[in-house]
């Protein structure tokens, strides 16, 4: 792993250090039916058992508390698929700050609420991640807040890093993670940590057949625009950036893989953890166990630890996919 790469494992120490007793150290249980299935241990990270719902909350913190007093007072800002802005909005007003969450159309409803719920300001934007991104920058400029990205950010990745932290420390001979991937901030962080600690454990990135930003990225070597589609996985929609800093790079070198999953694929996922697991999780946070139902995870080695990384879903979306419903979202024919 390269040492100038630009979120390292010290980084995620002191970050570490920073958000200890803001954030929750999740549980790491080990799936019987997973295990049955795979033939080695598989350890599910209960992520979405975070106090707002998803990981997000690690970055968010380290990234205000990484911000002067002065800055705070100024008022944060971000655009967010979601989770990102439940999380920024949560460590604001914990630090006595107020956040501003520019959000497309595509958002679902649930999030919009718990957001402003949270004392936050929410504008909705568009109907793409890049169109509220232009809002932030133009209240940026306007309004002298501060920007707090969703992840191309060395805080960011930093805080999300420490999941991977407790992972090996859960589980210490972990021979494979598997984690979402959208803008890469959970999986450049986790897979700095992980290889930091454990150079052979493989990192394996999951994402959704529909907008992977970061998969069709990859691909052409550099930053990518992508169309942003309704998905089971909305958390994982939006672009990385053409202006991609931190997450692009990181996620070339450290992962070693990325998988796309159908949205049938990814419904069963979320099937499997309600019925088999008893737990509640969002399109994006099943990914990692409808790769293993999907038989799309080649060379199993174990112990595997999957991380459930968000369970912010509208409920009566949940009940329609748990009723047996593949694709909510069905694109339409050409």
């Amino acid at each position: 792993m390269s040492a100038s790469l630009p979120v390292t494992i010290d980084d995620i120490e002191v970050a570490a250090r920073r958000i200890s007793g803001r954030v929750l150290t999740t549980p790491l249980v080990v799936s019987a039916s997973l295990t049955e299935l795979c033939g080695v241990p598989v350890g599910l990270k209960l992520e979405h058992h975070q106090t707002t719902g998803s990981f997000k909350l690690r970055g968010a913190t380290n990234a205000v508390l990484s911000l002067s007093a002065g800055e705070r007072a100024l008022g944060v800002i971000a655009a967010s698929t979601g989770n990102h802005g439940r999380a920024l909005a949560h460590a604001a007003k914990a630090e006595g700050s107020v956040a501003t969450i520019c959000m497309s159309q595509l958002v679902p409803v649930n999030k919009v609420s718990e957001i402003r719920r949270l004392g936050a300001h929410v504008r909705i934007i568009g109907r793409s991640q890049n169109e509220a991104q232009d809002e932030v920058e133009r209240l940026v400029a306007s309004r002298g807040l501060v920007m707090v990205p969703p992840f191309d950010h060395p805080a960011i990745v930093a805080g999300q890093g420490t999941l991977g932290v407790e992972i090996v420390a859960q589980m210490p001979d972990v021979a494979m993670v598997l984690v979402p991937v959208s803008g890469g901030g959970l999986a450049a962080g986790v897979a700095a940590a992980v290889k930091a600690r454990r150079p052979a454990t493989r990192v394996i990135g999951l994402t959704m057949e529909r907008g992977a930003a970061m998969k069709a990225s990859l691909a052409a070597g550099q930053p990518v625009l992508v169309q942003e589609k309704p998905s089971l996985a909305d958390s994982l929609g939006g672009g990385i950036g053409l202006d991609n800093r931190v997450t692009f790079r990181m996620c070339r070198e450290l992962l070693d893989d990325i998988i796309l999953l159908t949205e049938a694929e990814i419904a069963a996922g979320m099937r499997h953890a309600y019925a088999e697991e008893r737990e509640v999780v969002e399109g994006a946070g099943a990914v990692g166990i409808a790769a293993l139902l999907a038989g799309k995870i080649k060379d199993i080695e174990g112990p595997i630890a999957v991380i459930l990384s968000g369970r912010n879903i509208d409920m009566d979306l949940h009940l329609r996919v748990m009723n047996g419903e593949m694709d909510p979202f069905p694109e339409e024919a050409p």
